[in-house]
């Protein structure tokens, strides 16, 4: 399978060098020029833009930030629809509105193209070593063909459901991610506050029932939130915004956890 891959940063980057690596055939875009110079030393080819990439492609795998970024580089005379043959795939690996894959399903499939959602969780250190959890919607079949590609960076690689369903899967762990910094920067402060010394509480607490990814992120960073703040606080408001319309257009409340979600948000300085 002919593989494009658009979004070269620090998630997409150790993802599209595994493909490589994993001896596929592989082209590359990038807006910026610096992006693609750490493949200089691979088989990897260089698109002159999206569309160029989908018509040498089979499967075209976005990592890119949010809704509009997919639909730029999906959309339009130069994007990777115009380049991409009937029976080609796209999957998108951003972190995005459902809507948004159902609604770019829809334009792919007049052009004979499928569109699975693919989200992905755990950073560069899991491409490392193959172990990136990957949360799927879409069809089947389509799954199926794509799958040894995902398997060079992605294990488990894990089937939710119907289109947009991998989505809401992987928003919802952002928001429970999110409700954790709030518990677990409250509990260690509240530590402090009593007496107790906040490196030895958060060695404790993250050996203890109580332990949670987001406490571990934060005992490991002395207390603080600076780091996270910086790195993902925007997309962590994103993320639950999108929570919070996908739920009230079912009619359903996301109840405590989008309390505590909120409380983190507001302690990182990006309300929702």
């Amino acid at each position: 399978m002919r593989v494009g891959f658009i979004g070269l940063g620090s998630q997409g980057g150790p993802m599209a060098r595994a493909i490589v690596d994993g001896g596929h055939d592989t082209t590359l875009w990038a807006r910026r020029p610096a992006s693609l110079e750490p493949y200089a030393d691979t088989t990897a080819k260089v698109a002159g833009s999206p569309a160029e990439l989908g018509a040498l492609s089979d499967l075209v795998c976005l990592c890119v930030v949010g809704d509009a970024d997919v639909e730029e580089v999906l959309g339009g005379d130069n994007g990777v629809l115009a380049g991409l043959a009937a029976g080609g795939i796209v999957a998108i690996h951003s972190t995005v509105h459902p809507d948004t894959c159902r609604r770019l399903a829809e334009t792919a499939a007049a052009k004979g193209v499928s569109v699975i959602d693919a989200p992905v969780s755990g950073g560069a250190p899991a491409v490392q070593h193959k172990r990136l959890l990957m949360m799927v919607g879409g069809h089947p079949d389509v799954i199926e063909r794509c799958r040894p590609v995902f398997e060079t960076y992605a294990n488990p690689v894990v089937h939710l459901g119907g289109l947009g369903s991998g989505q809401v899967t992987k928003l919802l762990n952002n928001l429970l991610f999110t409700a954790n910094l709030a518990n677990a920067k409250t509990a260690l402060d509240l530590g402090e506050a009593l007496g107790l010394n906040a490196s030895s509480l958060g060695d404790v607490l993250t050996r203890g029932s109580g332990n949670s990814s987001a406490l571990g992120s934060i005992a490991k960073m002395g207390g603080s939130l600076d780091v996270i703040t910086q790195v993902a606080g925007a997309l962590l408001q994103k993320d639950a915004r999108l929570v919070v319309d996908i739920a009230e257009k079912s009619g359903e409340s996301p109840g405590a956890v989008l309390d505590a979600a909120d409380a983190a948000l507001t302690i990182l300085g990006y309300p929702r």
